[in-house]
């Protein structure tokens, strides 16, 4: 892992992530007309890091946030489309992978369904690679139709990559989905706001060491008339430890080369904290003390998991139990969100 240079070897995958001023559009045009300015940044960038195999834009960074509804839907992008193009065509003239978001992408039957919150990698062909629709939209201010699977794919010089967005990166579960479906680098794009910013540095740190993998955070930063967006996009190495990290400037950048070689020895070689091995051979020094084998123990041992797959509807009613039967809640009611009290209205 190197930080504080511009270049990038065949070992290492020169990442960039982008803290993005928060937009504040309104139609298709404003939208286009912001895809060509990120498509801008992108060959610039490219000039400046020479290394660069891959660029790293926030949530919302193409879209921002559309308060409206109407304009939401209107907006709403296709993949492919007018928006993926202008990026592919950067992509390809700087030869550089890129993430890009579409907030929102069309839902298959828009417009009476909601759209996605879509991430996109793209190659430095232009072609899409990847497309993850988030799994956990950040109820109950955002919208979106959520999405349903993580996906690994091979990135530039072979990296292993994920991608999730914003809220997904408060459940410990995606990441080790990623991680156990063998993902090196693992990208959280997100548009996240004051007050959560501590958290959520801690987050994208604790997340890495857990699973021993890279972690790589493009947030947005400024205000868009609602929000106050703390930036802090940052590159976090397997073990943990951040190797650069933006402060809350607008379109701060920073950039890191991250080592194939390093996390594959790492995760074949490590003993103590090779988490995502121990999960699945536990107990083994026991086992093998108890001279029962020398592999551990494979099963499960965690009761939520295995009932929630087996009793969705169950796991939610014991779930409710404890918190709460509603969405809502009527200390702080939010327009279109039933609580207890509209709920027996």
């Amino acid at each position: 892992m190197h930080h504080g240079d511009i270049s990038s070897s065949n070992d290492t995958v020169g990442v960039a992530v982008v803290n993005y001023k928060m937009p504040r559009l309104h139609t298709k045009a404003e939208v286009l007309a912001n895809c060509r300015k990120i498509a801008d940044m992108l060959v610039g960038m490219k000039s400046g890091l020479p290394g660069m195999d891959l660029v790293i834009f926030p949530e919302y960074s193409t879209h921002g946030i559309m308060y409206d509804s109407k304009e939401m839907y209107e907006t709403a992008s296709s993949v492919p489309g007018e928006e993926t193009e202008i990026f592919a065509e950067a992509c390809r003239k700087a030869k550089v992978w890129g993430v890009f978001s579409l907030t929102g992408e069309r839902h298959e039957e828009h417009p009476n369904k909601a759209p996605y919150n879509t991430l996109i990698l793209m190659n430095d062909k232009g072609e899409v690679v990847q497309k993850y629709r988030k799994i956990m939209p950040w109820v109950p201010i955002e919208g979106w139709y959520p999405g349903n699977c993580t996906y690994v794919s091979e990135g530039p010089k072979g990296m292993k990559m994920s991608l999730i967005i914003c809220d997904d990166g408060n459940y410990p579960e995606i990441w080790r989905d990623c991680a156990m479906k063998g993902a090196e680098l693992i990208i959280r794009c997100q548009g996240y706001m004051y007050p959560a910013k501590d958290q959520q540095v801690l987050m994208a740190k604790a997340m890495a060491w857990a699973n021993n993998c890279y972690v790589a955070v493009a947030n947005a930063s400024g205000f868009d008339g609602v929000y106050s967006y703390f930036g802090h996009s940052a590159i976090i190495g397997f073990d943990g430890r951040t190797l650069g990290e933006c402060g809350e400037e607008d379109y701060g950048i920073q950039y890191a080369a991250i080592s194939k070689s390093l996390i594959r020895d790492a995760r074949r070689t490590g003993q103590s904290e090779n988490h995502l091995f121990k999960l699945v051979h536990r107990g083994y020094t026991g086992m093998i003390n108890s001279g029962e084998g020398d592999r551990g123990v494979a099963a499960c041992p965690y009761d939520f998991y295995s009932k929630w797959i087996a009793d969705p509807e169950g796991t939610r009613e014991m779930v409710e139990s404890f918190t709460r039967t509603t969405v809502g809640v009527e200390e702080c009611p939010i327009d279109g969100i039933p609580n207890k009290t509209t709920a027996h209205r």
